[in-house]
């Protein structure tokens, strides 16, 4: 086994970026954990840069050695695992190794999340994402698409590592502050960890995600066929026709004052868990705020099915409420937008609990099993012409 390397004191002041007189006196003080052994661990070496960049901010030595002593700043399991970056070119230096505009790396950068400063700081590895880029649209992929595509991998996965970043702290790192683990006991404990778990994401994110394509492939291709076999005009390029469903918790507000917000959680997961796993094929959830959910699909007469059928499982309250319309939507980014849209939120929005309002659009396309009992034409918030409102359920047997 190799000996670990000796990295002194000043070399470390110098990735702290503060001088080996003040590192000196912040393990003298406790601020930061020393060597151990003689030699500084990269947990040790990322305290020392966290604690110089809170100090930065203005916070004392006196809340930073408690911070320390509660282990908050044990964060140097992420030091060899996802080193910072180095800035090794420049964004000229990359448009020439990529064969694209300056401009255009400048508009994918934004386009997936990444800020200014990280044109600034290019790696190796975002040259080889570059360079990825570059090939897409030699390959002859539309940069319109490519940029909508980047948007949607950019939000995605900034949730992803938002999420893996926090359900760490919640899980890992506050237990083990609450069991008195010493700081830097914890660091090392939470790399090892970490190290264990990090190789496993990519492989599991890529089989999810071949999963999901295959079956969306699969669902366009019928889409695509159906809709060839009907009667419908075609769309100008970048618009579908699909029918959009939203459902939300009746009642969702009074239930989170008398019972409290973990339960109210709590039902919330359960409503979109049960949406999840009970759409039909060629449908799914698009979003999700606070209680309520966002459905697109191809077939309304299939999505009015499954709310229908929805409801008849809901027991006990807050009863969902739905509403869906069939129109003709904008897709952008993996979202849809327009009116179309907005008129299915509306609908959603004067059904009331365990009902199922829908649109004469919906109502044209649905099968003979279900019965629809007009409401009347209802002037909805923001439209100035009145909608024909129905309620769906299913047809006796008489």
């Amino acid at each position: 086994m190799s000996e670990p390397e000796r990295i002194t004191l000043a070399e470390v002041a110098r990735r702290a970026g503060v001088k080996a007189a003040t590192l000196r006196r912040w393990v003298q003080t406790g601020v930061v954990p020393g060597p151990t052994d003689g030699v500084w661990t990269a947990a040790a070496i990322s305290h020392a840069r966290l604690v110089a960049r809170m100090r930065e901010r203005g916070h004392s030595l006196a809340q930073l050695r408690e911070a320390t002593a509660q282990g908050r700043l044990a964060f140097g399991y992420i030091e060899d695992l996802l080193p910072p970056a180095t800035s090794d070119h420049t964004l000229e230096e990359a448009a020439r190794e990529t064969g694209l505009e300056p401009a255009l790396i400048e508009r994918i950068y934004s386009t997936v999340g990444f800020n200014a400063h990280a044109l600034r700081q290019i790696s190796a590895d975002d040259l080889q994402f570059l360079r990825y880029c570059a090939a897409v649209l030699a390959a002859g992929f539309p940069l319109v698409a490519f940029l909508q595509m980047s948007r949607v991998y950019g939000q995605a996965l900034a949730q992803v590592a938002d999420a893996e970043v926090r359900l760490f702290h919640l899980y890992v790192h506050e237990p083990l502050m609450r069991d008195g683990v010493p700081g830097l006991e914890m660091a090392e404990e939470m790399e090892g960890l970490a190290r264990e778990l990090l190789p496993l994401a990519s492989p599991m994110m890529d089989h999810v995600h071949r999963r999901f394509l295959q079956h969306f492939v699969e669902q366009d291709v019928i889409g695509h066929l159906e809709s060839d076999f009907g009667d419908s005009e075609p769309l100008d390029l970048g618009r579908l026709r699909v029918a959009i469903a939203f459902a939300d918790l009746a009642g969702y507000t009074r239930l989170t004052e008398e019972e409290g917000e973990e339960e109210a959680v709590s039902a919330v997961e359960r409503f979109v868990e049960n949406v999840e796993h009970t759409l039909p094929d060629d449908a799914r959830v698009i979003k999700t705020i606070g209680d309520e959910v966002m459905v697109v699909g191809s077939d309304p007469a299939a999505l009015t099915d499954w709310a229908v059928g929805f409801q008849t499982l809901v027991a006990e309250r807050p009863l969902p409420r739905i509403g869906i319309h069939y129109g003709e939507t904008l897709y952008r980014d993996g979202d849809y937008y327009g009116r179309e849209v907005n008129l299915a939120a509306r609908v959603a929005a004067r059904s009331a609990g365990g009902e199922v309002i829908v649109t004469r659009s919906v109502v044209e396309q649905a099968g003979s099993h279900l019965e629809f009992e007009l409401i009347g034409e209802v002037r909805l918030k923001g439209f100035k012409e009145p909608t024909e409102l129905f309620l769906a359920r299913v047809a006796d047997d008489d």
